[in-house]
């Protein structure tokens, strides 16, 4: 148990039907709570963090601070680089005992996208630690006004096996309908596009965007081929509604609204352990 590689994990997830969460996270109150609700829920479990924390002062302090945390764990963890926007940063996180990292090639040519992906699979798994990519992009849902002005940026099965192919990386994060932040309106998944590419690839798929989704949808994504998703917006809105009703109170004070901050973020990570499945499968 503690601190290890997910490849091994989702690749279990992808096997037997069922889903791991990455909870992104900045700070310790917000870390804190994910760790409580993976050891009271029994769960393997993705500790994420951005790659702008690099730029944050303290931000290599509090990386290390959550390597420490789950290398301490009952159940195990894995500290994942989200959303690494080079080669450098990729290696930056796995320096700091990062133990799976996402390079996010989106936005490129798939040819570049191909070969920085290759780059950091071979960096990565000389360390044994695993690698996402992303082919296809999820943009922000105040970008978007309807279902159909995302399609563009849908992930297209037939580049799907050759990326999977050419690259090696472990994990792949598709594009079927989600976005970054809140939504402008209601959500829309393309679970016809997701089976064909879980058809094409037998390799671990991944969702971000995960906010603003409702159980069934979640639930269906799961059963349909995705293994990973990736959470923040709700449970920083979570966790900024419970700071804000104690800061109302007469008690009000420093030490009461992180407690109130820790709580939320730990209630509400063990909401998704429980709708994915994953609770108990430690």
């Amino acid at each position: 148990m503690g601190l290890e590689s997910f490849v091994g994990q989702l690749q279990r997830a992808n096997r037997e039907g069922w889903g791991i969460p990455l909870f992104d996270i900045f700070e310790r109150e917000g870390a804190d709570g994910i760790f409580a609700a993976a050891e009271e829920k029994k769960a393997p479990t993705i500790v994420g963090t951005g790659g702008h924390i690099f730029e944050r002062p303290g931000g290599p302090e509090f990386m290390g601070y959550l390597v420490a945390r789950a290398r301490n764990s009952s159940v195990p963890i894995t500290i994942y680089l989200d959303h690494g926007d080079s080669f450098e940063r990729c290696i930056q996180a796995l320096r700091l005992g990062f133990t799976d990292v996402m390079f996010d090639g989106s936005r490129l040519p798939i040819e570049e996208n191909i070969a920085i992906s290759k780059k950091v699979v071979q960096a990565a798994h000389a360390v044994g630690a695993g690698v996402e990519a992303e082919i296809g992009h999820v943009g922000q849902g105040s970008q978007y006004d309807s279902f159909g002005s995302q399609r563009e940026g849908f992930t297209k099965p037939e580049d799907v096996e050759r990326f999977v192919a050419e690259t090696g990386v472990d994990f792949l994060a598709i594009a079927i309908g989600t976005a970054h932040g809140p939504y402008k309106g209601e959500p829309k998944l393309d679970y016809d596009l997701l089976a064909e590419i879980h058809r094409r690839v037998d390799i671990p798929l991944v969702m971000h965007g995960g906010s603003g989704l409702s159980d069934e949808q979640f639930q269906t994504a799961i059963k349909t081929g995705i293994s990973k998703v990736n959470i923040f917006t709700d449970l920083a809105m979570s966790a900024t509604a419970a700071v804000l009703e104690v800061a109302k109170t007469e008690h009000a004070n420093i030490m009461a609204m992180s407690n109130a901050f820790r709580d939320a973020f730990q209630r509400r990570c063990e909401h998704y352990l429980d709708i994915f499945d994953a609770t108990g499968k430690a």
